[in-house]
């Protein structure tokens, strides 16, 4: 049996390749300290005899008793909201908590999948983006501690590959959405849904002609488990190519939960990206894998998600201050 340690395992995207190497026969190690993950995502997990779950930061010492053979470093947070709440924590995750995981894959000879974001590539210069695009990134802005700690994250990962000869992979993924993700973090999928659900008006920061695409949670983790098995160890784009502008996917949003709200506009954030499409022709190529599920299909399971969280979480709010991060 595999033995693969999962960081992050207990966040949205954590909890879900649990999951998914639970069912392809792994024994899964979760690690997470819950600074951002809940440990509501990975309760179905804590009976099953293949599941182990430790609270630790990965920042700091990670230490290992017997064989591994894989690792995949997901802890991370991943929304503006946490950038402005823990930005040293986002910054030491990425830095910190990759050298001592890649140490660890060193000293176990095992192969470890870092998860970096298409955050790299900035607002980019570039549509849609490829992987040699090295980015347009403004390291001193409110979103450089978490795109500069992604590009650091690479940039270490690919010193362990060429000086130690670790086994490495860097997925660069895209805007994911489905089941588990918080609901308040401030990301558009999930807030839009949240306002939609509370009877609030939906709020497009900037004009609403800037783009996003998203992929169905299923089709990425699919796409990594295939990165993590493949012999390739540059970075991949992992996502769906298929673009939309805000402005349309908050009507989208306000059609499915057949609401009426009305829309409202905000200033749009320092250095938020125009555009943001993956050019996945490498993935197609390499791992023979392209997302598969439709965006009207994804969020029709992830609302129904949504609707089944308790008013409660429905009217939690997680951080008052992302107005202060939009005004910067």
């Amino acid at each position: 049996m595999k033995k693969t340690l999962i960081t992050g395992a207990a966040g949205f995207l954590g909890s879900h390749l649990v999951n998914k190497f639970l069912k392809e026969g792994h024994h899964v190690i979760g690690m997470d300290n819950l600074i951002t993950g809940n440990l509501k995502n990975i309760e179905e997990f804590r009976t099953n005899k293949n599941f182990e779950f430790r609270n630790h930061d990965v920042s700091k010492f990670v230490k290992i008793d017997g064989n591994l053979d894989y690792i995949l470093h997901f802890a991370s947070p991943a929304s503006p909201i946490d950038y402005l709440k823990i930005p040293i924590q986002t910054l030491k995750v990425s830095s910190y908590g990759t050298h001592n995981l890649l140490g660890l894959a060193k000293d176990k000879g095992a192969r470890i999948l870092v998860a970096s974001t298409s955050e790299v590539y900035g607002d980019p210069l570039v549509h849609p983006q490829v992987e040699e695009y090295y980015g347009n990134v403004n390291p001193v802005g409110p979103r450089g501690v978490y795109d500069e700690a992604k590009r650091y994250m690479e940039a270490v990962t690919m010193a362990y590959n060429s000086f130690h000869k670790v086994e490495t992979r860097i997925a660069r993924i895209f805007n994911t959405y489905g089941p588990k993700m918080r609901l308040n973090d401030g990301r558009v999928l999930p807030a839009f849904i949240g306002q939609a659900l509370r009877g609030e008006d939906l709020t497009i920061f900037g004009d609403g002609s800037q783009t996003r695409s998203f992929c169905y949670v299923d089709d990425l983790v699919d796409g990594i488990f295939k990165l993590l098995l493949s012999d390739y160890d540059q970075p991949v784009n992992l996502g769906n190519p298929c673009e939309i502008t805000i402005t349309e996917f908050a009507e989208e949003i306000i059609k499915l939960t057949e609401t009426d709200q009305k829309i409202t506009h905000k200033d749009l954030p320092l250095n938020d990206p125009k555009q943001r499409k993956p050019d996945v022709s490498k993935a197609k190529k390499i791992l023979n894998w392209e997302p598969k599920t439709s965006r009207d299909e994804g969020l029709k399971v992830t609302y129904e998600y949504f609707k089944s969280l308790s008013k409660e979480e429905l009217n939690k709010k997680e951080h008052n201050d992302f107005e202060k991060y939009i005004t910067r």
